[in-house]
């Protein structure tokens, strides 16, 4: 039988399964050093089978220090009703020869379906079920365990099981298997810092992967690194043999939630935009505001939800759906307007090295919507808001993708490409006309683009304007420099995707005395020179790349307007192109009339360094660092400030 015919909205009470082998709690490490929770049993067993998986967790953990209690409020877990069991089999206090059982009173169990993202617009239905550790004292040993049984009809009998080093200090015992049926093929991968797991054959034949470790330490990821550099100490095993597999699974899924009727209203706000325009890359980015402005974002992920879109008709009908829903809504658009469309499934924030990864649907969690146009290829999110401009359609940062498709796909390389217009450009405008004790006026004028142009819009839409220029004067006032913020206001261009803020004020600015020249002189900072990079203590993979922000593109000037028609004052500063840390920066500086600017265009280049390469820069970026910016007033005018 199918475990998912078991899923159940409480928790079961009962010994672990026949075939968990429960270890006997080892002898604590050494104490020494160790931080105030110490761990002295960390069991992990899963159980994969096409009728459904079970996962058997136990934690063991010594309460060395006062400091410790109030980290252990309570304990349990969280499942969804829907596809999953959970059964309690521990949960007691050992304190010397004397044994406390949490679980004696099963209601002592606090059962909640709270949804705790709904703040987030997420409905997961999932359950928690959680026990105050009662009387814990110093000293104290906690002993829980409990097993989590997964059937998701979705997945065809599809099993994925991950496991990892992840406490604190020295585990007294770590241990971690994977079993699955004889003949059963599964993919399995040992991530670096995790070790070297054995394969063997239970006594029921199964076959076995198991790392067992003693006085275990958790790994340690290099700073700084890429993500899939920084994945240590894990082990995934999948009994999806390639990414085709899924690609084929997830499809049907898709063309089913896409199709609707030729009585559809989504055909019908198809129709209303092909009558619009005949060109198919503006009736694509019709399409995607439609999605993105007349519906909200909500995910669901009860019942099916989990990987299940919904019925496009059903999204429009009610004007919400998640990312899932989302894409299906707009594939139906897109289907009705002509338009070659599928859904890829990517990764939001951790796309880096799934191509390195075992193949399964746990390396996804967004879907979005890739249109082709002739050669071009277009990519629509229908869970973002407000975008203005179709070069929002331009590939996504998430490194790799999946197409669903009927005859199945492979990963496929997201390419960025290199920004052109700055996404962020800040232009401060500083009037010292008057003289050098005079307070300057002050001109800030800050323009987004592209997505930061879209995150604008939306944060002012959704704060009284009050507090948004509250928030701002209080933000780039700055009482010890001299600034101050009296007006705010801003505009937007969303033909061009921009959004611009300006403030204005004044500047008491800081014109200080160069005692060996007897001048004074306006220190600018530029801020051309990017952050070092730390130096990595010891780590798996020491020496992995750093990361460098791509793409990337700022642009900045200031410039000041000099007394006495700028006559006899100078400037120092950075003029040029450097290469550094992964940056390209153009620095430039100098005089036209009266007006003296510095500006500085830093484009990163390349998505990664060498740890050499990044070490070596730390002496390039002291040294553009050391490299000061200032405008030097003649004698004259510095006699007349008062020297």
């Amino acid at each position: 039988m199918a475990l998912s015919a078991a899923a159940a909205d409480q928790p079961a009470y009962a010994p672990p399964a026949p075939w968990v082998d429960v270890a006997p709690i080892p002898p604590p490490p050494p104490e020494e050093g160790a931080p105030a929770i110490q761990f002295l049993v960390e069991d992990h067993q899963s159980r994969l089978d096409p009728a459904g998986d079970a996962f058997y967790s136990r934690s063991v953990f010594k309460i060395l220090k006062p400091e410790g209690l109030t980290q252990v409020k309570s304990l349990g877990t969280i499942w969804s009703p829907d596809t999953e069991t959970v059964t309690f089999h521990t949960l007691k206090i050992i304190r010397g020869d004397q044994v406390i059982d949490l679980l004696a009173d099963h209601k002592a169990m606090l059962v909640l379906r709270r949804e705790t993202n709904l703040e987030q617009a997420s409905l997961d239905g999932r359950i928690t079920a959680s026990r105050q550790v009662d009387g814990l004292q110093t000293g104290d040993v906690v002993d829980f365990s409990y097993t989590r049984t997964h059937a998701d009809p979705v997945l065809q009998g599809h099993s994925f099981a991950s496991d990892g080093l992840s406490f604190p200090g020295v585990a007294g015992r770590f241990r971690a298997t994977i079993s699955w049926p004889k003949g059963e093929k599964v993919d399995w991968k040992a991530l670096p810092g995790f070790g070297e797991p054995k394969i063997s054959t239970t006594s029921d034949g199964r076959t076995l992967l198991a790392l067992d470790k003693t006085n275990a330490e958790a790994p340690k990821a290099p700073i700084g690194a890429p993500l899939r550099f920084r994945r240590v100490g894990q082990v995934q095993a999948t009994s999806f043999q390639s990414w085709n597999e899924i690609s084929k699974l997830m499809a049907p899924l898709y063309i089913k939630a896409s199709t609707v009727a030729a009585t559809s209203p989504v055909k019908a706000e198809a129709d209303a935009i092909a009558a619009r325009t005949k060109d198919p890359k503006e009736r694509t980015f019709a399409a995607l505001q439609l999605v993105e402005n007349k519906t909200r974002y909500f995910f669901i992920g009860m019942g099916e939800g989990g990987y299940v879109p919904a019925e496009a008709d059903d999204t429009w009908a009610r004007r919400f759906g998640d990312c899932k829903a989302k894409t299906a809504l707009l594939l139906a658009l897109l289907k009705n307007l002509g338009v070659d469309a599928e859904p890829v499934l990517v990764n939001l924030g951790a796309g880096d090295g799934i191509d390195e990864l075992p193949p399964s649907l746990a390396a996804f969690n967004h879907v979005l919507v890739r249109a082709r146009i002739g050669e071009q290829s277009y990519w629509l999110d229908g869970t973002r808001v407000g975008d203005t401009n179709p070069k929002s359609m331009e590939p996504p940062p998430y490194r790799w993708g999946l197409p669903a498709r009927i005859g199945g796909a492979t990963l496929e390389k997201i390419v960025e490409p290199q920004i052109t217009v700055p996404e962020i450009y800040t232009v401060i405008h500083l009037d010292a006309s008057k003289g050098l004790e005079t307070l300057a006026t002050a001109k800030i004028s800050i323009t987004y683009s592209g997505i930061l142009a879209t995150q604008a819009r939306a944060l002012v839409a959704r704060t009284p304007r009050a507090d948004f220029e509250r928030g701002l004067r209080q933000q780039y006032s700055n009482p010890a420099g001299g600034m101050e913020v009296e007006q705010v206001s801003w505009r937007d261009d969303p033909a061009r995707d921009f959004f611009t803020i300006e403030m204005s004020g004044t500047d008491d600015m800081d014109w200080h005395k160069n005692q060996d020249l007897g001048v004074r002189e306006f220190h600018v900072g530029t801020g051309a020179a990017p952050r070092p990079f730390p130096k990595r203590e010891a780590s798996t993979n020491p020496s992995a790349p750093f990361a460098i922000p791509y793409p990337s593109y700022t642009k900045s000037r200031t410039e000041i307007v000099l007394p006495d028609g700028g006559k006899g004052f100078s400037v120092r500063g950075q003029n040029g192109i450097v290469k550094v840390a992964g940056y390209e920066i153009a620095s430039g500086s100098g005089i036209q009339g009266d007006i003296a600017s510095f500006t500085v265009d830093r484009h990163s280049v390349v998505m990664e360094i060498t740890a050499a390469e990044a070490m070596a820069a730390n002496h390039q970026i002291r040294e553009l660092r050391d490299v000061e910016s200032f405008v030097r007033a003649p004698p004259q005018a510095s006699a007349a400030a008062g020297s």
